[in-house]
């Protein structure tokens, strides 16, 4: 099975691509040593041919790529595309479009929340994916040809899958369902990592408004220092020890040295100072700038609500043969319990006309959920 390892190859081959209407694309890659992904291969597959790109050949330029991604005129399918677009705009800096990505187009076509692209394979393609080469590491060289035919299957069978996917759509009229979340997909914003909100991920682990400024400031540090260095961030400092740090405040090396989630040493590294430094800027906050923290999540409002709205929203998903995570999310409907409704997705666009009215109606006492012959009846 061949592999390109030379550019003006490349070019030949997405001029060929370009011809058709889509192309199936995938990647595979690594990073479990690194912050940023390391791209190691890609796969293209077209109505009369699969191609695999060697981006790790010395001295290729994948500009080729890139513009064939960026060709309006070819719709680029992908299976839950997120971390292969992640790529792309990390490395060309385009995203691609149109794009379609089979993941969410099957949960609109009613194959229940993230489904994987075995069973799409098996039930679309009627074919078995062997899944054996998929955590081997795709960075070494020679590639062996077990690797390759199991790359080159997740682009061919995704091309069997996209067609009765997009048959499907096109049948049930609604293709802007699947266009509209694509319109996230293709948000540079969705990729672009700014360490100023990296405490985000961490904010459900503090337990007082004091401690927010502290991790807001160590955890902004810690992004910076390992997209610096490129090294995954729990490598720069674990959460645990960061949370540690956040909760006990330690303003001296001889303190920081006390936290055993620390590691040994780390209070005399240049790591350690900088921790030191980030807490006196922390401690120079003023709390009225501080961003108000959300209500833990889980504790609405009003419990009996968000169970009912849980009740519409499971009859809907039904009702209308889609997965209830493409409508509302957990966010969603404990924002809409609590009468936060400024911004919620399931409340605007097409998830307003499905789900949000009726949601809204439910809490007003204007619609009413009853039982008849065991199924919830929305009236």
């Amino acid at each position: 099975m061949h592999l390109i390892a030379d550019t003006a190859e490349l070019a030949a081959a997405c001029e060929r691509l370009a011809a058709h209407p889509f192309v199936t694309v995938d990647t595979e890659f690594l990073r479990e040593t690194t912050y940023y992904p390391k791209l190691c291969l890609i796969q293209l597959a077209s109505p009369d041919e699969a191609v695999l790109v060697d981006p790790l050949a010395p001295g290729i330029d994948l500009a080729p790529f890139f513009a064939l991604m960026s060709n309006e005129a070819v719709v680029k399918v992908f299976h839950a595309a997120r971390q292969d677009l992640e790529i792309v705009w990390l490395l060309g800096r385009v995203l691609p479009v149109p794009l379609f990505d089979t993941q969410v187009a099957a949960m609109v076509c009613g194959y229940g929340d993230s489904v994987g692209y075995e069973q799409l394979a098996n039930d679309l393609a009627k074919a078995r994916i062997d899944k054996s080469s998929r955590f081997t590491d795709w960075s070494r060289r020679p590639l062996n040809e077990a690797q390759l035919v199991y790359a080159e299957a997740d682009v061919t069978h995704l091309r069997d899958i996209y067609l009765a996917l997009k048959a499907d759509l096109d049948a049930s009229g609604r293709e802007s369902w699947v266009a509209e979340e694509m319109k996230v997909l293709t948000s540079p914003a969705t990729y672009e990592v700014k360490p100023e909100n990296a405490w985000m991920r961490l904010k459900g682990r503090i337990r007082k408004p004091r401690e927010l400024p502290l991790l807001m400031e160590i955890a902004a540090w810690r992004e910076r220092e390992a997209q610096t260095r490129d090294v995954p961030r729990q490598r720069v400092l674990k959460d645990d020890a960061l949370i540690d740090i956040v909760q006990r405040g330690p303003r001296s090396t001889e303190a920081l040295a006390e936290l055993r989630s620390v590691p040994n040493g780390f209070e005399r590294s240049r790591n350690g100072a900088e921790v030191l430094a980030a807490i006196e800027r922390a401690a120079a906050i003023d709390p009225k700038t501080l961003p108000r923290l959300e209500r833990e999540r889980g504790r609405p409002t009003n419990g009996a609500v968000l169970d009912l709205l849980k009740v519409l929203l499971k009859s809907v998903a039904d009702a209308e043969r889609v997965a209830p995570k493409i409508i509302a999310t957990s966010d969603d409907l404990e924002a809409i319990a609590s009468d936060e409704l400024t911004g919620v997705p399931a409340l605007t666009g097409w998830r307003r006309e499905v789900f949000g009215e009726k949601a809204l109606a439910l809490k007003s006492g204007r619609l009413a959920l009853r039982i008849e012959r065991g199924r919830v009846v929305v009236g």
